[in-house]
């Protein structure tokens, strides 16, 4: 009996740190998407080249590259290596990389 309840107090803190980590996902949702797609046709960008940069979720992005501000939209654009990409302005981290 000591064994399962051991077993069980495990799967427990398991669940919790999935449930943690879950939070801290950032979810952006279609209609934003939407809006950001919509804003780059009207309003290009250029890309910005850069070297080494790996664009993928959690990437932090140089100071040196300008992200551009879409109206109704809580992220900011760039566009990298020809890769349209949302940026949390306050970590200038990638949370969503459109293609």
């Amino acid at each position: 009996m000591k064994h399962y309840l051991t077993s069980a107090a495990a799967a427990i803190v398991l669940l919790g740190g999935v449930g943690a980590a879950l939070a801290d996902t950032i979810v952006v949702q279609p209609e934003q998407e939407t809006v950001v797609r919509e804003y780059i046709k009207k309003e290009p960008l250029a890309s910005v080249n850069l070297l080494g940069v790996e664009l993928k979720l959690g990437s932090s992005v140089p100071d040196k590259v300008e992200l551009r501000e879409v109206p109704n939209v809580k992220y900011r654009v760039a566009v990298i290596n020809d890769e349209t990409v949302l940026v949390d302005p306050d970590t200038r981290q990638i949370v969503e990389v459109l293609h």
